[in-house]
């Protein structure tokens, strides 16, 4: 969902209107540190902010238009509890105090944009252009019909924008950020540094002897909820795709001998040859070359004689459809291997060609791929049953049938999972295989509910997915003895994990008393690796992420250790050189760019922040939860 709505707002709609969730002003709003409930609201207010009134019914229309914007963009709905989880119930009443805000001070100033203006903004807006790259009323109406707006209600919102956009404007005004601020984030980006490591491994944590029970009891007891039995969920499914419908075996032979006549080249390679050509600026001298050709001189002699590189006469190993002009394509493929072509009048010239090596075609039999071509013609006829279907699908389950129910009346198959788990795996903690849409799914069936009637999803093949949820396992907590493997492989990991820490540590403290790694390792029996070019937050071939963030808190000619990629390695290094990058103009402009949006944001949320204390902001919190559907205890 987080990267559905970080999609959302890149396109024309989110940057067009700032009251989207994520528009162009992206503002920290200071409502709620003000208060929650507050007494003396009407039973129909939701907030007043300074002397206007906000109602609960003008709140959940604003609120309802932008959640269903939202839900638009991404491509679903979204429900109130997904707005709640991810906090949109928070950030759109925060954006509509704001912008009540800015509204209120823009009509303070005096402050409004003529029809003429926002008419020619309007028009002017390229994702409004048609193909001849003028104003296309029909493509306006029909994008901002699509994002939930009338022509009325779309000048309004962008008349609106336009004056918030000017008070932002006047108020971030032309900020230079500091120029030291430009190069230590530039630096900060580019440097790099090298480094010597030692990795510890299981053999230096010694031999690890087995625990007794006391010691195994302890350690599951001081970390139980680690082998807690997560909840999974029963669930039925019913994929309905138009293989799932196709009956194959009912195509004729000769429908599908149809298709693979007209087909050929799908079940086949054409003919290719490898082709040399030389192109000549007149016929006479290519009739001339070719006569010496067949009077015993090579074509590479002729490309000899004419100062041409090898390179330049190859045309490679093609089938005649890839030869650009059909002239040369169709003496070349009429040659035999090695035999050079008479005088061909080309497109760019005369052209003698050659076919040094020739593939033949290799064309698959009709037999052999007779069934293949059926299913294919089968699922084409069959999508139109899949949208039949799925409409009787919707009707059984109007009509109050279970998935299942409704399935067996249509004879379609239904799977049913006996346990899943939030990771996609069963009972035993295997992941379940062959899972449609993955991970999608597993969140929609744990943000659905028993008996809840979910909507199908949708599947990338022209088909459709229904879940139901039959079954709730809660989570629990496990014995030792259910999970005495587990618990025993636990402990030895974290016995050998702290060895080696303990060991790491003792070769650091020698390291800054002087101790050349090398002579640690030598004594370990380790080698030394020397890495280079390692640079902040970058992975590094064969240098774990954690390591080389340890690297860069370490100064040059220091040591450091670090937790390796796995629980039984360990990895102690030194900083054998920093490379301090020299300046790059246009990179030192990108990020001149990004801190002059990130101040001049800063000074907006500051200036909203106050208005938003001078004119005073109540938020009748019971009303709040009413329109978003939160607790109103």
């Amino acid at each position: 969902m987080l990267r559905g709505i970080q999609k959302a707002s890149s396109n024309w709609l989110g940057k067009a209107v700032l009251t989207v969730v994520m528009g162009l002003l992206v503002i920290s709003f200071a409502v709620w540190g003000i208060g929650d409930i507050f007494r003396g609201f009407g039973q129909s207010t939701l907030a007043t902010i300074g002397n206007t009134e906000i109602s609960i019914e003008q709140f959940r229309n604003y609120y309802t238009e932008r959640i269903n914007q939202l839900g638009r963009q991404l491509g679903r709905p979204v429900t109130p509890a997904q707005a709640r989880a991810l906090g949109l119930d928070r950030q759109i009443v925060g954006q509509y105090v704001a912008e009540t805000v800015l509204d209120e001070r823009a009509r303070e100033l005096g402050l409004g944009i003529s029809d003429a203006q926002i008419a020619s903004r309007i028009t002017a807006d390229p994702n409004f252009r048609g193909l001849d790259g003028q104003f296309d009323r029909n493509r306006f109406e029909q994008m901002i019909r699509n994002a939930g707006y009338n022509e009325s209600t779309y000048v309004s919102e962008q008349r609106k924008l336009t004056v918030r956009r000017q008070i932002a404007l006047s108020v971030s005004g032309d900020v230079t950020p500091p120029e030291t601020a430009a190069k230590a984030i530039f630096r900060f980006q580019n440097e790099k540094r090298a480094a010597d490591l030692i990795t510890l491994g299981a053999a230096q944590a010694g031999e690890i002897a087995k625990p007794d029970e006391g010691t195994l009891k302890t350690y599951f007891e001081d970390r139980k909820i680690l082998f807690r039995a997560p909840e999974t969920r029963k669930v039925t499914l019913l994929s309905l795709t138009p293989a799932d419908v196709a009956r194959w075996e009912t195509v004729p032979d000769a429908e599908a001998r149809k298709y693979y006549d007209a087909q050929k080249d799908e079940y086949g390679t054409p003919e290719r040859r490898q082709l040399r050509q030389i192109v000549f600026p007149n016929k006479e001298d290519a009739q001339a070359a070719y006569d010496r050709i067949k009077a015993g001189a090579s074509f590479a002699d002729i490309v000899k004689e004419r100062g041409l590189k090898d390179s330049d006469t190859e045309l490679g190993l093609v089938a005649k459809k890839d030869v650009i002009d059909p002239a040369v394509a169709d003496a070349a493929f009429a040659l035999k291997a090695d035999e050079v072509s008479p005088p061909v009048q080309g497109r760019f010239g005369s052209v003698l060609v050659q076919a040094v090596k020739i593939e033949p075609a290799a064309q698959k039999p009709y037999e052999a791929v007779a069934d293949g071509i059926k299913r294919k013609i089968a699922e084409e006829k069959a999508r139109g049953q899949v949208g039949d279907l799925r409409d009787k699908i919707e009707d059984e389950r109007a009509a109050g049938s279970t998935l299942e129910e409704a399935a067996r009346k249509l004879n379609l198959k239904v799977t049913s999972i006996e346990a899943i788990d939030r990771s996609g795996r069963d009972a035993k903690g295997e992941p379940i295989k062959d899972l449609p849409r993955g991970a999608e799914l597993v969140r929609a069936i744990f943000a659905s509910d028993v008996g809840v009637e979910n909507d199908p999803m949708q599947l990338p093949n022209g088909g459709y997915l229904w879940y139901d949820v039959t079954g709730i396992t809660p989570s629990r907590d496990r014995t030792l003895d259910e999970v005495k493997d587990q618990v025993e492989a636990r402990w030895r990991d974290n016995e050998i994990a702290e060895r080696l820490k303990a060991r790491a540590e003792e070769m650091v403290t020698k390291l800054k008393s002087g101790t050349p790694l090398a002579q640690l390792a030598s004594g370990a029996g380790l080698a030394v690796t020397n890495v280079k070019d390692l640079q902040r937050g970058k992975q590094a071939e064969g240098v774990p992420a954690r390591v080389v963030d340890a690297v860069f808190k370490t100064a040059k000619g220091g040591g450091g250790s670090s937790e390796g990629d796995k629980a039984d390695t360990r990895i102690v290094f030194t900083v054998t050189d920093v490379t301090v990058p020299e300046a790059d103009a246009a990179q030192m402009k990108q990020i001149a760019t990004a801190l002059t949006g990130a101040y001049g944001e800063d000074l907006v949320n500051q200036y909203v922040s106050r208005l938003e204390k001078d004119v005073g902001v109540r938020i009748n919190e019971q009303a709040l939860n009413q329109v978003t559907g939160g607790a109103t205890n």
